[in-house]
């Protein structure tokens, strides 16, 4: 029998599709399933890392957050996740977390712990004290710009429109020019 090499696969090809159809061997799709947990709460949020808003399905036990996956019934991500978003346990459960304001003086060596108000006065008293010193009335052509040019802001990956929106708002309150957001979607 002489066949030649197209005829093979021909015939092969053909084999293996009858074969697959008479045995009802098919490729069905596969969805992405979170873990059922009896022993705690589900409860369904957005991902705080990014604009773009997956849905992520929390698991709570006593008040603790002891799982974090991706929704499978949400629209945007359809119970997928980026790295970010699956580390988002570690938010809740890091030992190295935060949670009071540290303070540095200039020249200092170790942190401090402040409150949250002396450390939040602090902020906006420097804020204001930038801003005096680099606030533009006119320009060299006489032209009135009221701008402060030595100050910039910077929005991160993690805002969305709604959290943009009053800051930029805030940022030209106080006469900003240099406003960029870096965000990488």
């Amino acid at each position: 029998m002489d066949i030649s090499r197209r005829g093979f696969l021909k015939l092969t090809g053909g084999t293996l599709a009858a074969t697959g159809i008479g045995v009802g061997v098919g490729i069905h799709p596969v969805f992405a399933q979170p873990r059922k947990l009896r022993y705690a709460k589900e409860v369904p949020s957005i991902c705080p890392y990014c604009a773009v808003g997956c849905g992520v399905i929390v698991h709570v036990r006593e008040g603790r957050v002891i799982n974090a996956e991706g929704d499978p019934d949400h629209p945007i991500s359809n119970g997928s996740l980026c790295s970010k978003g699956s580390a988002l346990y570690q938010i809740a459960n890091n030992k190295r977390r935060l949670k009071k304001p540290l303070y540095r003086a200039p020249g200092a060596s170790t942190w401090k712990q402040v409150t949250w108000d002396w450390a939040l006065d602090r902020i906006a008293n420097k804020v204001k004290e930038a801003r005096d010193k680099g606030f533009t009335h006119k320009n060299a052509k006489g032209q009135v710009v009221n701008r402060v040019e030595n100050i910039a802001c910077l929005g991160g990956a993690s805002l969305d429109n709604e959290e943009v929106y009053p800051l930029v708002k805030f940022a030209r309150a106080l006469g900003l020019v240099y406003i960029e957001h870096q965000a990488r979607i």
